[in-house]
C-alpha cells in the first residue's frame, strides 16, 4: 500500500497547470503493475483461464472423436442410425459450446472471478487518485493508460 501511495504521489508531481485549470495525468497501467496484489490476481486469473481452457478443449476433443468415428462408420450405418449419430454430435457440440460460454462468456466464471479479484484493487486505486486530486486541488484527472479517460 505504501508503494502504491508513493507511485500515485510521483504521478501527482508530474502534473502541470494549463488555462487556470489544475489537471493531473495518471498512467493507471503503471500504477496497477506496481502493485504485487494486482500482479498476483492476474496470475491467478491466468492460471484459472488455462485450466478452464483445458477442460473446454477436452469437451471439443470428445466431439471431434465422435465425429471422426461416425465418419469412418458412416457408410455402414442405416439412415436412422446416421441421423441419430448426427444428432448426438450436434448435441455434444452444443453442450461444449454452452460449457465454454459458461466459463469464458461475459457472465462466465472467469469474468466473475476477475471481478472478485481485481475490482477491489481498482476501487482502492481510483479512490486514492480521487483523494489526492481533492487534497491538491486538481480539477481534472486523466488516465493515459490505453485510451485517454477522465477519471475525476
Amino acid at each position: 500500500m505504501r508503494r502504491f501511495i508513493l507511485a500515485v504521489a510521483a504521478m501527482l508531481f508530474s502534473v502541470g497547470a494549463t488555462f487556470a485549470q489544475n489537471y493531473m495525468v495518471v498512467n493507471s497501467e503503471k500504477v496497477f503493475k506496481s502493485l504485487a496484489e494486482y500482479n498476483n490476481a492476474l496470475e491467478q486469473i491466468e492460471s484459472l483461464s488455462k485450466s478452464y481452457q483445458s477442460a473446454v478443449d477436452a469437451k471439443f476433443q470428445e466431439v471431434e472423436e465422435v465425429y471422426n468415428s461416425y465418419m469412418s462408420r458412416r457408410e455402414s450405418l442405416s439412415a436412422a442410425s446416421r441421423q441419430q449419430m448426427e444428432q448426438k454430435i450436434l448435441d455434444l457440440e452444443a453442450k461444449a459450446t454452452e460449457y465454454q460460454e459458461s466459463l469464458f462468456g461475459t457472465d462466465g466464471e472467469l469474468m466473475k472471478r476477475r471481478m472478485e479479484l481485481i475490482q477491489p484493487i481498482q476501487n482502492r486505486v481510483f479512490t486514492a487518485i480521487e483523494n489526492l486530486s481533492k487534497q491538491y486541488g486538481f480539477d481534472l484527472v486523466i488516465d493515459i493508460a490505453a485510451n485517454p479517460t477522465v477519471l475525476y
